[in-house]
């Protein structure tokens, strides 16, 4: 009797659950994001001073910048591990389609990486003295953008995956399409703090993650093709 391949949920779970046990086996790269997320936040009052005024007029930028470049320090792990012991080609050659497979790897660096910070947000947040009522529109713009930021870090890392230091040539190319994500979202945050109305910067970041959500896999699929090739 001829086995079945596995169908696209089942395929999709078993390398979510995959990659997921193999990042907790690193717990040091793991942590390693969060981390630089909290210590970025926690020491920038000491660089610009303790004006409670002027950190709280800052703390959306702090947090989405915080945010954006600690997404930045893993997007280099999301497929290098893959590649260097010969997983990724076999993945891209079994029966399951290729943008099924980087969603799965896509959505296990999202959890990783950026629903730690989505959690731990808030207390760094209140820290730098946003009033609570804003911490839910900070909250709603990181679970709206730092998917987008996995989903576009991603296409720049399957292009450099099979570069021996590939880090900064990553940077160069994820770094102009975050802006967008950064403005909408601090701006969000800001506008929602002085009491206005922020329906419009959320909007722009659903579309942002809609359109990210439909091309990215697609472009992340044959990035990698390219890079194997």
């Amino acid at each position: 009797m001829i086995k079945q391949p596995p169908g696209l949920l089942q395929g999709f779970s078993v390398l979510l659950r995959r990659d997921l046990l193999l990042a907790f086996r690193r717990r040091s790269e793991l942590v390693q994001p969060l981390l630089f997320f909290v210590l970025m936040t926690i020491l920038f009052p000491f660089g610009v001073g303790s004006d409670m005024k002027l950190l709280q007029e800052m703390a959306a930028g702090v947090i989405w910048v915080g945010a954006l470049l600690a997404a930045m320090l893993s997007l280099d792990a999301i497929f290098r591990a893959d590649y260097e012991d010969g997983s990724l080609e076999q993945l891209l050659l079994n029966a399951q389609p290729a943008s099924i497979i980087v969603l799965a790897k896509v959505l296990a660096h999202w959890l990783i990486s950026g629903l730690p910070l989505i959690l731990v947000a808030p207390v760094l947040a209140l820290m730098l003295g946003m009033p609570e009522q804003a911490l839910g529109v900070l909250m709603l713009s990181l679970l709206l953008g730092t998917p987008v930021l996995s989903l576009i870090g991603a296409i720049g890392s399957a292009l450099t995956v099979g570069l021996h230091r590939g880090g900064f040539i990553l940077s160069l190319l994820v770094l102009p399409l975050y802006i967008p994500v950064l403005i909408f979202a601090s701006q969000a945050v800001d506008l929602s703090m002085a009491g206005f109305d922020v329906s419009g910067q959320l909007s722009m970041l659903m579309a942002f993650f809609l359109l990210a959500l439909v091309l990215a896999p697609a472009a992340i699929a044959a990035a990698l093709k390219i890079s194997m090739g």
